[in-house]
């Protein structure tokens, strides 16, 4: 029997793609997993690197992964778009992954554990302060409303105030958008495919630049004191924005009072 050594998988809602491949690079399977199924199916296949896309499901899926024996990879979807051979679709995609993960260039985005992974943003667009903000091991929609009632506390915004949003499951969530009516906001959210949350995305690409970068936390706590300390130590009061006049948000306000 032809042995698998890498498993390219396609992550989605309810449905993945699993494409294993020999050392060689020769097929071996192409499959349909449920999520019920996924865990089971790789439990069963021998000690093998497991290829996946970066995105925030797939550092869970990893740490699962990881606990089966397998080696995980995880891969920056900008590295596995040129190795899409025909039409994109997932069964094209789990191959694209599987062929990228054996180059012996690729860069790999390291597994996050539970305590690294989930943040939520308020920022307030008019000086580019943090206003709130939460830590979680899991991207639910307690998270944001932590991350909102925070910002709310602070800043008391006035009724009718714009709060703008992705198009996220928890901020679409019956219990956010009650908290939204409650204090008076005009809920906004960014169109299919559109980018004007542009700003929170940003901040996090500052954030992992400046503080998570080969930074590790063995604990949550650990974690929260480093992003409480970064966000009101630095970013806020010293930070400079060229947007801002190349002042820090708190600066920025201050002058602007």
């Amino acid at each position: 029997m032809t042995e698998v050594t890498m498993i390219g998988v396609d992550l989605a809602k309810s449905v993945f793609q699993a494409h294993g491949a020999t050392a060689a690079g020769e097929p071996v399977f192409r499959k349909k997993l449920s999520r019920g199924q996924f865990l089971k199916f790789l439990s069963e296949q021998p000690s093998c690197v497991v290829a996946m896309e970066a995105c925030a499901s797939s550092h869970y899926w990893g740490r699962e992964i990881l606990k089966l024996g397998h080696d995980v990879r995880l891969i920056p979807p900008i590295y596995v778009k040129p190795f899409v051979k025909h039409q994109k679709n997932d069964a094209n995609d789990a191959e694209a992954i599987a062929e990228a993960a054996v180059r012996p260039t690729m860069r790999f985005v390291p597994v996050k554990s539970a305590e690294q992974q989930s943040r939520s943003m308020v920022i307030d667009l008019y000086s580019r302060r943090v206003v709130g903000w939460a830590v979680s091991n899991r991207l639910k929609k307690d998270l944001a409303i932590r991350a909102l009632e925070m910002a709310v506390n602070l800043r008391q915004p006035p009724e009718g105030c714009i709060h703008h949003t992705d198009r996220g499951a928890q901020y679409c969530s019956h219990d956010y958008q009650k908290l939204l009516k409650r204090h008076g906001f005009k809920a906004s959210m960014s169109g299919k495919g559109n980018c004007y949350d542009a700003m929170v995305e940003t901040f996090f690409k500052t954030l992992k630049a400046e503080l998570v970068w080969r930074q590790p936390w063995h604990t949550r706590r650990q974690c929260e004191l480093a992003l409480f300390q970064y966000i009101n130590g630095f970013y806020n009061p010293r930070r400079r924005h060229s947007a801002l006049g190349y002042k820090s948000p708190v600066t920025f306000e201050r002058k602007a009072a």
